[in-house]
């Protein structure tokens, strides 16, 4: 339970469905005085107390977990580490990864619960042969399925999503207000959590220091200046100092982060146009094509609000390969690609490589 209105509800509706429910809010921040800042924030002492007060209303026991250790080791270490790399991370698929449904499960498990429910909008449906899959949840604008797609089918065999058929957020709201539930109009969370301010650039300044470094464009000519390619990623267009304008006179976009290098490479829009995406990091939601060598058809996300894009997908050399129908715009290595078939999720994969679909010149 997070302290908000989703998993409220979902509690309630576990509840209501009879089973033997317990709350269970995370202390992910060993900063005890940590509290929001209108949406930014979570987990957090404020949503702490609206968890618990949720759970008194709905007469179920309630506990924080401590998973400060795990989650800084695993999440946030993590983030700095790929940004340090160059890489663009999602730190909400590394905390379902790891904290969510690996650490919390694993206890969960150990202390003889059967699942783990969530308010995350997502739907588990089971073949004609009791195989558990992922699919989206009925309201596509509140899909939350991407940021599940790293779950392996046997913890999707835990897992429950109480929401997942809920036409609309709006609906959710209303339910917990007639279930007298304090949390119904509480704004919803955004950002990184462990960032509630938003300031990613100087929060990894913070952690990482600062060192002067060279903006050029894709012929290799100095174009600016930096203070730490950790603090970009592909696709960014504001925060630069460019002190030579484009000979076009259009904007300039990060196309590249050369972290060994220090060294930010930009350029037109057009040049983020993406062909070919890869990653060797992969994972299966439930049972794999039959033969993934074989090339399959699919719908491949690169980000937790974009469109699905039809595409190719293959398994080469355990490298899972996506070519798009069309390109993609402004990929980064790190971050997640879920591969979809219909409203089903396959399975994802981390981006190392991407392949231009403009050529250099």
């Amino acid at each position: 339970m997070s302290g908000g209105v989703d998993s409220a509800v979902a509690a309630a509706r576990a509840v209501e469905a009879g089973h033997e429910v317990v709350g269970v809010h995370l202390a992910l921040s060993r900063n005890a005085g940590t509290l929001r800042t209108g949406s930014r924030g979570c987990c957090t002492i404020e949503d702490s107390m609206d968890a618990q007060r949720a759970a008194n209303v709905l007469g179920i026991p309630y506990y924080v977990w401590d998973f400060s250790e795990r989650f800084k080791a695993d999440v946030v270490d993590d983030f700095i580490a790929e940004y340090t790399a160059g890489r663009t991370p999602n730190p909400c698929m590394r905390c379902n990864e790891r904290i969510k449904f690996a650490a919390l499960l694993e206890k969960a498990l150990a202390l003889g619960f059967d699942a783990v429910a969530t308010g995350h909008y997502a739907k588990i449906v089971e073949d004609a042969d009791g195989h558990r899959e992922l699919h989206r949840a009925s309201a596509e604008a509140k899909d939350q399925s991407y940021v599940l797609g790293v779950l392996t089918s046997e913890q999707l065999a835990h897992a429950y999503f109480p929401l997942g058929d809920t036409p609309s957020k709006a609906l959710v709201r209303e339910e917990a207000a007639r279930r007298g539930l304090s949390v119904a109009q509480k704004p919803d969370s955004y950002d990184i959590c462990f960032i509630p301010d938003g300031d990613t650039k100087g929060w990894l300044a913070d952690k990482v220091g600062t060192a002067t470094g060279d903006i050029v464009d894709r012929s290799g000519a100095v174009v600016g200046s930096h203070e730490g390619a950790h603090a970009y990623t592909v696709g960014q267009r504001r925060g630069m100092r460019l002190g030579t304008p484009a000979a076009d006179g259009k904007p300039r976009f990060v196309l590249e982060v050369r972290p060994k290098e220090n060294t930010v490479v930009v350029g037109p829009k057009a040049a983020l146009a993406v062909g070919l995406i890869a990653g060797s990091r992969f994972s299966w939601a439930g049972l794999p094509p039959a033969d993934p060598a074989t090339s399959f058809d699919c719908d491949v996300q690169i980000r937790a609000h974009a469109d699905p894009v039809p595409a190719v997908a293959v398994l080469v050399d355990d490298e899972f390969v996506v070519t798009p129908e069309h390109p993609l715009d402004g990929v980064a290595p790190g971050q997640t690609a879920v591969v979809y078939a219909g409203t089903r999720v396959l399975g994802q994969f981390t981006i190392d490589r991407t392949v231009s679909a403009v050529p250099v010149g």
